[in-house]
Order: C-alpha cells, then sequence, then structure tokens
C-alpha cells in the first residue's frame, strides 16, 4: 500500500512545474489531489492529466492566495468535493529580483502577498479543518532563500524568511491539535519552466554571460554538482506528509544538495 492511501491533498501553485509534479506525485502515494491554481485552465488540464494516470480522484479549484475570500472557498471547496482535508502543500510563489535600490514597491509587495500572506491564508484556513479533524499535515515549499539572503533578490528573501518564522510559530500553535507544520527548502531547480524560460535570461543578461555559463555557475555551487529536481523535492514532501514523520514539526528541511546546511 501506498504510504498516503485514502488521504486528501490541497496543492497551491499546482498547475504546472513543481507544483504539477507534486499532484502528481501525491496521486501516485494514494492521494486524492485538489489542484489550485490562479490559471483555472491549467489546474484542470493537470487535474484532469493526474487523475488519468493514477485512478485517483483529482479536481481544479481557481484562486489567488492572496485573496482570503478565494482562499475560504478554495478550502471549503476542497472540503465538500472529499469530505476531509488531510494535506496542505503551499507552493504558490512567485520571484521578482533586483538591486534594493531598484526594487519597485509594487514588485515587493507582490513578492510578500503571494510568498508569504499567501502561506499565511492557506494554513489560516486549513488549520481550521484540520484541528476539527485533529490530524493533518502542512507543508510550506520554502526556498534555500529562507536560510541565507538571496543577492539582489531581497523581496524574495525576506519572504521566504517570513515562511520559516510563520512555520515554526504555527506548528508550536497546532501541535497540541495532531497537526504537524513543515516546510521544505529546496536548491536551485535549474531544469524549471521558471529558470529555463525566465531566470536564467534575467541572470545573463545581468551578469554579461551566456545562459549555459549561468547554469554552470549555479551547478558548481552545489557540493553535490547538479541542480535540485522535482522528485528531490516531492520526496520530501511525503515523507513531511506520511506517518514516516510523525515526531517531526516546525522543521524547515534543506533539500540542496550540501550547499545550504543551516
Amino acid at each position: 500500500m501506498s504510504q498516503l492511501t485514502g488521504r486528501v491533498a490541497l496543492v497551491t501553485g499546482g498547475a504546472q512545474g513543481l507544483g504539477a509534479a507534486l499532484c502528481l506525485r501525491l496521486a501516485r502515494e494514494g492521494c486524492d489531489v485538489m489542484v489550485a491554481d490562479l490559471n483555472s485552465e491549467q489546474a484542470t488540464q493537470t487535474a484532469d492529466a493526474v487523475a488519468q494516470e493514477t485512478g485517483r480522484r483529482c479536481m481544479a479549484v481557481t484562486v489567488n492566495v492572496a485573496n482570503e475570500e478565494q482562499v475560504r472557498a478554495m478550502v471549503e471547496a476542497t472540503v465538500e468535493v472529499f469530505g476531509r482535508l488531510d494535506i496542505l502543500v503551499a507552493n504558490a510563489g512567485v520571484v521578482r529580483a533586483g538591486p534594493v535600490d531598484e526594487m519597485s514597491l509594487r514588485d515587493w509587495q507582490l513578492v510578500m502577498d503571494v510568498n508569504l500572506t499567501g502561506y499565511f491564508l492557506c494554513a489560516k484556513h486549513v488549520a481550521a479543518v484540520m484541528k476539527r479533524q485533529h490530524s493533518g499535515a502542512i507543508v510550506q515549499i520554502n526556498s534555500k532563500s529562507g536560510k541565507k539572503g538571496s543577492f539582489k533578490n531581497g523581496a524574495y528573501a525576506a519572504s521566504k524568511f517570513g515562511g520559516v518564522g510563520l512555520t515554526q510559530s504555527i506548528a508550536l500553535e497546532l501541535a497540541e491539535h495532531g497537526v504537524r507544520v513543515n516546510a521544505v527548502c529546496p536548491g536551485n531547480l535549474l531544469d524549471s519552466p521558471l529558470w529555463v524560460e525566465s531566470l536564467y535570461s534575467q541572470y545573463s543578461k545581468r551578469l554579461g554571460i551566456s545562459e549555459e555559463e549561468v547554469r554552470q555557475r549555479y551547478i558548481d555551487q552545489v557540493p553535490m554538482r547538479r541542480g535540485c529536481t522535482y522528485e528531490d523535492v516531492a520526496n520530501a514532501v511525503v515523507f513531511l506528509a506520511s506517518d514516516q514523520s510523525s515526531y517531526m514539526t516546525g522543521q524547515a528541511i534543506n533539500v540542496t544538495g550540501g550547499q545550504e546546511m543551516r
């Protein structure tokens, strides 16, 4: 039997990239999955594809995680459709990088709204359900930038540092209710759409080197000499969502190939 058979998982930012990979892995482990994303069309496509491949029940819901009413509706829809909610994977996130003296307030606020306030709102409304159930696991997808400052990426790092603090604080609060709260801090997902479609180009222009040189520079920073993969992150998420981690809460687990050890 798979580790998570019969449980219900809600994944924000689940329509594509890492989020879609997590939806698929959770379904393979036996979960029914609610795919939540701002992109409703892509979320529906992902839910249909995961259901077809795994045979699990998968549905899609449209949500802006920075909008409390939409988050409330997302959680209510999940419980209405599946009858319960066992796992939240708070994966939705955005990046706006640049020097501090050039960062616009609009970009700063967007990063905070999605990455930190969005996590808070999801945890808030999911916690109410899990407290009634006296069980549940919340897993935030954080970053190595939640452990160490990120060069010319202050907004993102600040939002992720805040996420670690929020994870620890909620963990203390919910422990007595049988709800565990942890975070996963991945290294650079060098083959993800974010990197391939955006970051390589941005860093290439900023550093005055080729995109291939950008990739190699980031690989050279990792003791294990490779980028982080979706599977690496999914392995940690499944562990933290399962009973194998039943005595773990308030942790921010590095999945960085040795690049970050704090």
